[in-house]
């Protein structure tokens, strides 16, 4: 039984083959390293019963990660487990007729936003089992005094867009061992929430920050709207706008941009957020946004708005992202059947059977004004200016 630590530590450096696959394109390479993290997660979950064994307590369990059941919950993880231990998983599970609770997910996506702060600035919802939604992308024309008419009818339904959550798909593989069947629906919860924790933010990440469109979310660092010309499915750049200081007036200027919809009117800007990752934070940001008080302590993040710094290994160095966190909308969740399917696609082990949960959603800029790509190569430190002033005899 390997130690805790070490299991961390080998998670850590699966977790990097994964990203870097993500970003060589590589699909061999991260199916390997995701049966890598799959095993890691079997082997840590069943070091954790090992050591909890004797403890059946609810309360205690609760306490160590581990979620007590609704009756649903109970009732479907024990059908699952019926299914994969039958000499025909793939017939059973077709044929089962319970499906996914809502509540599953919901767990998944609590426990995303909680370790995750981008997805927690973002307006990141669970779909499950919506088809298309109904987005507001024009917050500043919702109603008008007068006479309805045409004109305005078109000018209110204007601000809304359809968008299909089907068209992207992200399919998470879960490796189960027998053993892990053993252990019951509570610990089963436990695998499933966790593999789909992993697979959906390694899947989300790239997608919300730099996605072309194509087969993936539309990113941050995107052009969007009716107007912007769109190649083969992939959209294009946005134009880097080059920054030297972060000072009030230049803050101040780029926050304006923020502040008018590509329309013309005007909004409130809230919920800033200025995305980074973390080599440039530490040799750019850092010192851009840290100053030193008359007491000689430092003080780090200091910018002239309320504003959350979040440190991101997809944003490409010597770029930053600066927008409207709540106007990056991301919705993502099972198919209306929400069933794991058995796949014959991949085989590891002997006593491993492999299955497949398929999710479906779609990520977009809600309107083009929301983010800026800033160009921070070129980024001074922070400098705290004292005026001293004497006074005349």
């Amino acid at each position: 039984m390997k130690n805790k630590d070490v299991l961390m530590q080998e998670k850590a450096k699966i977790l990097q083959q994964m990203n870097d696959a993500i970003a060589g394109n590589d699909p061999d390479a991260f199916a390997e390293a995701f049966e890598k993290l799959s095993m890691n997660i079997q082997e840590n979950i069943l070091n954790e019963v090992e050591m909890q064994r004797q403890s059946a307590d609810a309360v205690a369990l609760a306490a160590r990660g581990v979620h007590p059941l609704t009756s649903e919950e109970t009732k479907y993880y024990q059908a699952v487990i019926e299914a994969m231990k039958s000499s025909n998983p793939q017939q059973a599970l077709t044929d089962l007729e319970v499906v996914m609770p809502k509540t599953v997910i919901d767990r998944v996506f609590e426990d995303l936003v909680a370790r995750h702060p981008l997805l927690d600035a973002i307006n990141f919802q669970n779909t499950s089992g919506l088809i298309e939604m109904y987005l507001n992308t024009d917050e500043g024309q919702l109603a008008s005094w007068g006479k309805l008419c045409d004109e305005i009818a078109k000018e209110l339904s204007s601000g809304f867009k359809m968008v299909n959550m089907g068209l992207k798909k992200l399919s998470a593989f879960l490796p189960v061992c027998k053993a892990m069947l053993d252990l019951g629906p509570t610990w089963l919860d436990r695998y499933v929430r966790d593999i789909l924790t992993e697979a959906i933010y390694n899947g989300l990440e790239e997608g919300i920050i730099a996605g072309t469109g194509k087969d993936q979310p539309i990113g941050m660092m995107k052009q969007v709207g009716d107007d912007v010309e769109v190649s083969g499915g992939v959209y294009p750049d946005k134009q880097a706008i080059a920054v030297t200081s972060l000072d009030a007036v230049t803050y101040g200027s780029l926050l304006a941009k923020l502040a008018t919809t590509p329309k013309g009117k005007s909004r409130v800007v809230q919920n800033v957020i200025l995305v980074v990752n973390p080599t440039d934070y530490f040799t750019k940001i850092m010192p851009g946004t840290t100053i030193m008080t008359p007491s000689g302590t430092f003080v780090n993040n200091v910018l002239p708005y309320p504003t959350t710094i979040i440190q991101s290994i997809r944003v490409p160095a010597n770029k930053a992202i600066l927008g409207l966190g709540r106007k990056y909308f991301m919705g993502i969740g099972t198919a209306k059947s929400g069933k794991i399917e058995y796949s014959d696609q991949y085989r590891f082990l002997e006593d491993e059977r492999v299955y497949l949960t398929k999710l479906y959603g779609h990520g977009e800029p809600l309107d083009n004004n929301a983010f800026q790509v800033l160009d921070i190569t070129n980024l001074k430190p922070a400098i705290l200016k004292v005026e001293v002033q004497t006074s005349g005899e």
